[in-house]
């Protein structure tokens, strides 16, 4: 890398200019360099998801997802993951495991996902941030598949977990 240069600084990312050379060419690029997310799917005790309505100011309506958040400085992606289901749901779940990381849109965002699985919920209040407009959508995994298919549920980090889990966790994972 030749430079990097910082185009915009905000509160949870920032815009980067980088020059570098590939294959003695110089290229610029611009990306967004952010410091990664968790992602929750909760099983709740009765066995539905404790899906959420988010309302999204970049979409301009609420989405319909599973719990997330970013993480803050130096913070590891398991604690985000336990915070953010909290903060978002009230539930605290008594396990929590990984289930895959992923980046959002490498071609612009250095953004990595990791996703979990929470089980064991016990229920609490949730404590959204101020500027938060959240409420909890419980439904089964097949509703959650039905929503994808239809479109209900168009929101990436969303869709990778539930398939992820339906494909390679309730399904055990076996080939095509």
């Amino acid at each position: 890398m030749l430079n990097v240069e910082t185009l915009l600084e905000a509160k949870k990312f920032r815009v980067e200019r980088r020059a570098f050379d590939v294959n003695g060419r110089p290229l610029v690029h611009d990306i967004v360099v952010h410091p990664g997310a968790a992602v929750i799917l909760p099983i709740m005790p009765d066995g539905r998801l404790a899906m959420i309505y988010n309302y999204r100011v970049a979409t301009g309506g609420e989405l319909l997802e599973l719990p997330a958040g970013t993480l803050d400085p130096g913070e590891d992606p398991l604690t985000c993951a336990a915070r953010e289901l909290a903060e978002e749901t009230g539930y605290r779940a008594g396990r929590i495991v990984p289930l895959v990381s992923f980046y959002s849109s490498p071609g612009i965002v250095s953004e990595r996902l990791h996703a979990f699985l929470a089980t064991e919920l016990t229920p609490g209040q949730p404590a959204h941030e101020g500027t938060e407009q959240i409420r909890l959508a419980p439904m089964t995994l097949g509703a959650a598949l039905l929503a994808i298919h239809d479109g209900r549920i168009c929101d990436g980090k969303t869709i990778v977990a539930l398939l992820y889990y339906e494909r390679f966790v309730r399904g055990a994972g076996g080939g095509a």
